[in-house]
């Protein structure tokens, strides 16, 4: 029973992704609906969906951020934003896209085993630190999926082929501009947390968090770079999308790459 809120939330994802896709195809069904009604699933969607981490990542032994807890966690921050962008916004491709990778990945937290305690006892500038963390990937990977949609943008316009599903976009300057917004914040929350890593942790060099460490503060040095580069050069287009997808490379790989090697390598 505790799964159920999560296959049920899975079910909604994908209830609303279908209705984006018919408005994109011009089905009358959809077309005459309000957006707020097609967005409404994956609204709820999200209820169960937190319904399901406050039943998964918290435990009597402390909060379970394993792997697959983490990437749910991360797609349910970038799926809340992404929907609530699309009410106002013309981004219902971000959410079709968005939507059934968030669903994946809540599966993929239901079905396998996750490894990763942070201990009930842990401190409260250590937790902060864990939390600050997880939003601020949200928010630099909503940046990178921005930036490959803008690839996309700008290869269907030196194409001259403006057609598919990136014709129901918003202009190219509104894409860059909410690009832009998601980096600022991303990188305010990427400085939060490595602040409170210094402050809070007692080795931040310490052999098992080197390569997170050293591979965090890579992509913090990219994206502030890409941010001086946009306010004193005007960098945008090919140049944006080339250092966006640098920083978070490297962030993934700080993140996710080094929970793979600790959850799945070293602990078998």
């Amino acid at each position: 029973m505790s799964s159920l809120p999560g296959f049920i939330a899975i079910a909604l994802y994908l209830v609303c992704t279908m209705g984006l896709i018919l408005r994109l195809q011009d089905k009358p069904f959809a077309t005459e609906k309000p957006i707020l009604l097609l967005l409404a699933p994956g609204f709820i969607a999200q209820v169960f969906h937190w319904i399901d981490l406050y039943n998964n990542l918290i435990s009597e032994q402390g909060l379970q951020l394993g792997f697959f807890n983490a990437a749910s966690t991360i797609g349910a921050i970038i799926t809340l934003i992404i929907l609530l962008m699309s009410v106002k916004r013309q981004t219902e491709v971000l959410a079709i896209l968005v939507l059934p990778i968030t669903a994946l990945a809540l599966a993929l937290e239901l079905t396998l085993p996750n490894y990763y305690f942070l201990p009930a006892q842990t401190p409260t500038g250590i937790q902060i630190h864990v939390l600050v963390s997880i939003v601020a990937y949200s928010l630099l990977g909503m940046a990178a999926l921005m930036s490959l949609i803008l690839a996309l943008q700008n290869h269907q316009l030196h194409k001259h082929h403006p057609g598919g599903l990136l014709q129901h976009l918003p202009p190219l300057q509104t894409m860059e501009k909410l690009l832009f917004d998601s980096i600022i914040a991303g990188f305010i929350g990427l400085s939060l947390a490595l602040i409170s890593g210094f402050a809070f942790l007692e080795d931040i060099f310490a052999q098992h968090m080197v390569h997170k460490t050293v591979l965090s503060i890579i992509a913090w040095c990219v994206f502030g770079i890409l941010l001086v580069g946009r306010l004193f050069m005007g960098w945008r287009g090919r140049t944006a999308i080339r250092w966006t997808l640098s920083g978070f490379v490297s962030l993934m790989l700080a993140y996710f790459g080094s929970k793979f090697v600790l959850e799945f390598l070293i602990s078998s």
